[in-house]
């Protein structure tokens, strides 16, 4: 296939009087000479203009279950085409895909596609969604927002797994072009975020917060639980109750076990009674879905009813196991709407994890 990318313009800039450009992507506010790359690494300062350096290229694609996401009420069972690019604007110390998102090299960018071969190859998949995952999409934007359009000329949804560290104004063009979000809540803390992530929790809360507001995006949580960094009684409990007041009861939090990893080798993983507590916590704060994830733990993975507690969804790790909604996801004893996107019987994609190479599906573009 030939190759796709060259300097692609980025949006979310301007220049300075000292010749530096100011990117007002994200809260890091990069102040970059010529030849300067953010934080990121992949936006950079060339000519006098920002420019996308991984438009077009990717670190690989995999079909994936939407669960693993974790996704669990948005289209469940069904086949999800996933990819990631490199770079990342966050510095997790326990980041678990820290080879793609930490990765300062280009040669880990193996996979080339456009947008229209992107949204081709998940529709002759059967993949009812896209997903932008592995390293945080807000860094690619432009390529983002570009590949969303050609899924959705195709009927397919896409994904954002993201930390939600974007300022306003390219927040409200990226998830303008999502379908659903799974949104990193990494902690509840601003000492938390500073010291373990370089990042800011205030700007995660706007981003969640205007998600559930001003957007038509489904959104659900995912909070890795590290020992002794961010598992304390009263930081679960603060977390779940400011959910269920700002976002309200029916945004699900998957709480997922931590394993050392990175620059965190020195912690161990996560007890899955910590896990089990976290959702008790959540749902005795009145989250409606509460879920564990990382462990085998059927009873956690799976949907419950909120207003007469049978069971609607049983998981097996990603294999539906039981399926208790009509059509338009209802409870099929009490008929009370379970929240998320339904659109009918549920995918049998299961556990499957399947690389593909987008090669195949470039003839004809």
């Amino acid at each position: 296939m030939a190759r796709e990318t060259s300097l692609h313009p980025a949006r979310y800039w301007h220049p300075l009087e000292d010749g530096r450009l100011l990117c007002e992507l994200c809260p890091r506010l990069c102040k970059l000479k010529e030849g300067q790359r953010g934080l990121c690494f992949v936006r950079q300062h060339i000519g006098g203009e920002m420019v996308l350096t991984t438009y077009g290229r990717s670190s690989g694609f995999c079909v994936d279950p939407i669960e693993k996401k974790p996704l669990n009420h948005f289209f469940p069972g069904s086949a999800v085409l996933s990819f990631g690019t490199a770079g990342c604007n966050l510095t997790c110390r326990f980041c678990q895909n820290w080879d793609i998102s930490k990765s300062r090299q280009v040669d880990t960018l193996a996979d080339d596609a456009t947008p229209e071969i992107i949204a081709r190859a998940a529709a002759e998949l059967g993949c009812r969604s896209v997903a932008f995952t592995y390293n945080d999409p807000v860094i690619f934007l432009e390529y983002a927002v570009d590949v969303a359009a050609a899924c959705r000329a195709r009927g397919v949804a896409t994904v954002a797994v993201t930390a939600g560290e974007i300022l306003a104004a390219p927040r409200a063009e990226f998830f303008a072009a999502m379908d659903a979000a799974n949104v990193d809540l990494k902690a509840f803390t601003e000492e938390f975020y500073r010291r373990q992530c370089g990042a800011e929790l205030e700007v995660v809360k706007e981003t969640l917060e205007y998600l559930a507001r001003e957007t038509g995006v489904w959104v659900e949580l995912t909070t890795l639980l590290i020992p002794g960094l961010n598992d304390s009684d009263r930081e679960l409990d603060e977390m779940t109750r400011w959910v269920v007041d700002r976002l309200g009861p029916d945004v699900p939090m998957h709480f997922t076990a931590f394993h050392p990893d990175y620059k965190m080798l020195d912690i161990p993983p996560t007890p899955p009674a910590t896990l089990a507590k976290a959702r008790s916590t959540a749902r005795a704060n009145g989250v409606r879905h509460a879920y564990t994830g990382n462990v085998h733990d059927e009873s956690g993975g799976s949907t419950l009813c909120h207003a007469c507690g049978r069971v609607l969804i049983g998981r097996d790790w990603y294999r539906l196991t039981r399926w208790n909604l009509t059509d338009d996801g209802r409870c099929r004893h009490c008929g009370t709407a379970c929240p998320g996107r339904f659109d009918g019987p549920p995918g049998d994609w299961g556990a499957k994890r399947r690389p593909v190479r987008l090669g195949d599906f470039a003839a004809g573009i």
